[in-house]
Order: C-alpha cells, then sequence, then structure tokens
C-alpha cells in the first residue's frame, strides 16, 4: 500500500454538510486536472535571477493568470510589477486577482510564487528538470513543489469552492502569485504599498513550507530570518610567485580559511558573539540521529554538527553557511599566491532577534578576526527577519482542524529551518491578518534541489485542506 493510499478518501470521508460534501468531490474529480495544469506549469524554466531569460517568467505569469481567470471567480486578473528596493528597475511579473467579500464575510489572501530556482547541474537529475516525470507517487521537475504546486493547490480549491458554491460565495478573495521570491522578493514591499487596499485581507495563506511527512500535516508556525552577504578578503595587490613569496606573504585564500574557521566552535556551532538562539520554543518533537543522517543523506561515518535536540538546531538556533567560493578551479590552479578570494555568507537568524541585529554581530565579528590584517570587503547585503506565529487566533485552529480533516491525522505545529523574509512585510502592511504558512512539501522533496519532487497523495490533501478552510470561512462573520 502507497502512502497516498493510506489516508481516507477525501471523496467519502468527514463532515455530513452538503457543501462540505460537494468540496470533496469536487477535489477528487479535479485531480487530473491539477496535476495537468501543474505539469504544464513546470514546463516553462521561470527562474528569476538577473542572469536567466525574464521571458520565461513573463510566460509563466501569464499561465497562471489565465489559470485564475478560467476559474471564473474573480473580479478582476491583472498581471502586475513594482519597483525593486532600490527603485531603479521593476521587479518581476505577479499576478493578482481579487474577488470583494459579501454580506460581512472575511477576506483570505492566498499567496504562492511561480518562479523557479535554476536547474543547477542538469547530469545530476534523473530526468529532465523542466520535463514534469510521474515515478511511483511523485512528480519529479523544478518547481513541481517549490512552489508551482502552491499556485495549483490555491487554483484548485477555487475550482472546488465554485462547485459548491457557485456564485452564491460571500468569501473574499485574494490571491497573489509572486514572480520573484526565490530571488529575494526585491519588489515585494513597493508591491504590498501599491496594491495594498486590494491585498488587504483577514487571513492570509501562505502555501510556501513543508509538512512533517507524507501523512503528517504541519502548521509552520516559526521562520528563522536571513543574512546574506558577499565576503571578500585582499592580502595583496597582485598574484605573486608562491615559490618565491610563499611562506612569508599571506595569500588570501589562507585568510579567508583562517577567518571562516571563527565562525564555529570545535561541535560545530555558531560562534559568533551576538547571534542568540530562541529560547521561548516549546520542547521540539523527538527526531532521532538516524533520522537526521537519512533525511539530509549524511555520508557513512558522517556526525551530525552542533548541540541539543535535532530540531531545535534546526528551527530554534542560528546557523552560518558558506554557499559559494570565487577562486581559481583546480583544473586552472597555478602555483600563485592569490591576492582576494569572495565566499558568499548565508547566515540563518533565529526566531526574536532582528535580522540588523546580526547582521551587524557577524560584520563586528569577521572585522576583529580578519587574520594577518587582512582587509575585508562587505557588499550585497541581503535581510529577512525571521516570523512567528500566533496560534491563538481563531484562523490557526480552523487551519488545524481542515488539516486533521483532510489529512485524516492531526495536524502537527512546526518550526522551520528556511526563511520567508517577505513575511515581515506582510506583518508591517496588514498587522491585524491572522497569517498561516502551510505548503506541500515533505521530507523527500529536495527543493532547490536536483531531482525536485512533490509527492502526489500530500498535494491532493493540501488542495482539500484549503478548500475546506475557504468553505468554512465562507460561514463565519469577518473580525
Amino acid at each position: 500500500m502507497t502512502d497516498s493510499q493510506q489516508t481516507p478518501d477525501p471523496a467519502t470521508s468527514g463532515s455530513s454538510d452538503p457543501a462540505e460534501q460537494t468540496v470533496r468531490t469536487a477535489v477528487d474529480r479535479g485531480m487530473p486536472s491539477a496535476v495537468a495544469d501543474l505539469s504544464q506549469l513546470v514546463r516553462i524554466p521561470s527562474v528569476s535571477w538577473s542572469a536567466f531569460d525574464p521571458a520565461n517568467v513573463r510566460r509563466s505569469a501569464e499561465a497562471v493568470a489565465a489559470l485564475l481567470s478560467d476559474t471564473g471567480m474573480f473580479d478582476a486578473v491583472e498581471i502586475k510589477q513594482a519597483p525593486t528596493a532600490d527603485g531603479g528597475t521593476l521587479g518581476q511579473p505577479a499576478v493578482l486577482a481579487t474577488r470583494a467579500a459579501r454580506n460581512g464575510r472575511p477576506t483570505v489572501l492566498l499567496y504562492a510564487h511561480h518562479d523557479v530556482q535554476p536547474e543547477g547541474d542538469e547530469a545530476l537529475w534523473e530526468t529532465p528538470p523542466f520535463e514534469p516525470t510521474v515515478r511511483g507517487d511523485r512528480l519529479y521537475a523544478r518547481g513541481a513543489a517549490d512552489d508551482k504546486a502552491g499556485v495549483l493547490t490555491h487554483v484548485a480549491s477555487v475550482r472546488a469552492l465554485r462547485d459548491a458554491f457557485g456564485d452564491d460565495l460571500e468569501l473574499g478573495l485574494a490571491v497573489f502569485i509572486e514572480g520573484e521570491e526565490e530571488f529575494g522578493s526585491r519588489s515585494f514591499a513597493h508591491f504590498l504599498e501599491q496594491n495594498k487596499e486590494a491585498l488587504a485581507a483577514d487571513v492570509i495563506v501562505v502555501a510556501d513550507s513543508d509538512n512533517v511527512d507524507v501523512n503528517t500535516p504541519a502548521l509552520t508556525v516559526s521562520l528563522r530570518g536571513n543574512v546574506t552577504f558577499k565576503l571578500t578578503v585582499a592580502t595583496l595587490e597582485h598574484a605573486s610567485h608562491s615559490g618565491m613569496y610563499g611562506g612569508a606573504a599571506p595569500d588570501a585564500m589562507l585568510a579567508m580559511v583562517k577567518l571562516l574557521a571563527t565562525l564555529h566552535d570545535e561541535k560545530g556551532s555558531v560562534a559568533v558573539e551576538g547571534l542568540t538562539s530562541y529560547t521561548d520554543a516549546a520542547e521540539p518533537p523527538a527526531f532521532s540521529e538516524e533520522e537526521l543522517a537519512k533525511d539530509a543523506a549524511l555520508l557513512d561515518g558522517v556526525t551530525s554538527i552542533g548541540t541539543g535536540p535535532v530540531l531545535s538546531r534546526m528551527w530554534s538556533q542560528p546557523t552560518i553557511t558558506i554557499t559559494g567560493i570565487d577562486a581559481p578551479s583546480v583544473a586552472n590552479a597555478s602555483n600563485t599566491l592569490l591576492p582576494s578570494v569572495a565566499v558568499r555568507v548565508s547566515s540563518r537568524v533565529a526566531p526574536g532577534q532582528p535580522a540588523s541585529e546580526a547582521y551587524e554581530a557577524l560584520e563586528r565579528h569577521l572585522r576583529a578576526h580578519a587574520p594577518f590584517g587582512a582587509h575585508i570587503t562587505i557588499e550585497d547585503v541581503d535581510l529577512g527577519d525571521p516570523f512567528l506565529v500566533d496560534t491563538d487566533g481563531w484562523a490557526a485552529t480552523e487551519a488545524k482542524r481542515a488539516m486533521t480533516d483532510a489529512w485524516g491525522k492531526e495536524a502537527v505545529e512546526t518550526g522551520i529551518g528556511g526563511s520567508i523574509p517577505f513575511i515581515a512585510d506582510l506583518v508591517r502592511e496588514f498587522p491585524e491578518a491572522q497569517i498561516l504558512v502551510t505548503g506541500v512539501e515533505d521530507p523527500d522533496t529536495r527543493a532547490h534541489s536536483p531531482n525536485e519532487s512533490l509527492h502526489l497523495g500530500v498535494f491532493k490533501r493540501a488542495i482539500l485542506t484549503e478548500a475546506l478552510l475557504l468553505a468554512r470561512l465562507n460561514g463565519r462573520e469577518a473580525s
């Protein structure tokens, strides 16, 4: 029996309410269309990074707009752009669809993003990255899970509402499908400012997270923030012969290696004064070293790093990772002392600490620990604040109830080691809105990596969860 078969059939399970039964039946019948539409969408290589063709992101936005328009449930569907943070250029195209609430019903904003990460080394993919391929219970392709499945979750849940309520739907809806989340959401803040009235909502559903496993739903209640920047270490005005000057003149690679080594202690924990952990978190669920080794694909004999419960290290503690390095390749190495070396530093910030404060701590540490008087340059800085969900609100209660009913298993509150920095912008613009972070991923999804995939059983249950939640909110008075 497969994982997807272990969950109760959504067409026959749950409430006897006629509208909810119609929703369940609509989700079940709509799955072939949802998978087909998702497959078409992932064929568009909508990489939003500046080095890639923006025409593909535009094509993706047009495809998403067509899917939303075809539901017939929105007053307006538009493709829009906003200036980036520097104000000099426009961000990538986003899709905004709106439907006004009636008779005092609440409005729900549904968020996802249609841009994707680059495919990386295509040789590491078992199937072409932009050719959707089903193997077993999983659909493989770049963006199949992160986050075009989030887009189709919204589309499919709106289709189910259409079948259940038609023109009698009174719930207000706004759908915001961003086009540059994977490139830092550089126009996100301006987009919110320019479209604040259209985006205003009582509840915001961010469909860009994951679940405990393919049978256990999760509501994400904490997210780490992030600090990323380019760090350059320079020691020489120009390259010099390593045989003539090596051993006396410090090269930049030596200085960089020594500097980076100061960022962690002997156990691999962050050793930067001023980077704090989140200490108010509840005891995380049990998660063994063996489970970590399997999920993170540790090689035989490799041990974990850090101290404390595994999930605490992943959810509540800061991290520092070097994600890229500019240096001569092994094939092109020559016997020279390098004058400068650059790396990309990515730090995850624990909930409760502002990203700006974490950046200041990192900068102080790097400048204080530069060896041999090496010159330090820090540039291209991106900051994103962490996030904590208020789980006392009625929206979180309703979301967990919908998850439990759709999955046939009680929902779990989890933290996430990753970051969704734009949520801080949502909190700033809409301080009264209740924010729910959901998603379609699971431990085997491999988002951002080769062979990214979506578990189709999880996809179905995510759609049903959202459709049930929206159907129930349609009968609720706005706060």
